[in-house]
């Protein structure tokens, strides 16, 4: 599956409170579905000596794909392929690691 199927897949199963703006709703879930996913790992950190157990990677896994899935919406509601996204983000790091450049910070390093 691609990254554009997958798009196209996950927006069948999109319901958003309002009609417009939806990118933004979508962005939202993103940033809660991140949270989970950090608390999940924390709680590897703090209570299981930083081992995670299959039973942890599983539910790691699924809350990715809740991530992955308001990704590929933010992306969809604003007219972008998912495929492009993948694809630029690639190009973008690659170089990074050609100019020596992947430690700092800043967008554009």
């Amino acid at each position: 599956m691609t990254f554009r199927e997958y798009q196209l897949k996950a927006k069948e199963t999109a319901k958003y409170p309002e009609k417009d703006h939806n990118f933004i709703y979508a962005a939202f879930g993103m940033m809660g579905e991140a949270g989970e996913v950090s608390e999940k790992i924390k709680k590897i950190w703090r209570d299981k000596n930083k081992e995670a157990s299959d039973e942890d990677k599983l539910e790691i896994k699924k809350e990715l794909g809740d991530v992955l899935w308001y990704l590929s919406q933010i992306a969809e509601e604003l007219g972008i392929n998912f495929d492009d996204v993948a694809e630029t983000n690639i190009i973008k790091t690659h170089s990074r690691l050609e100019r020596d450049a992947i430690h700092g910070s800043g967008d554009n390093r």
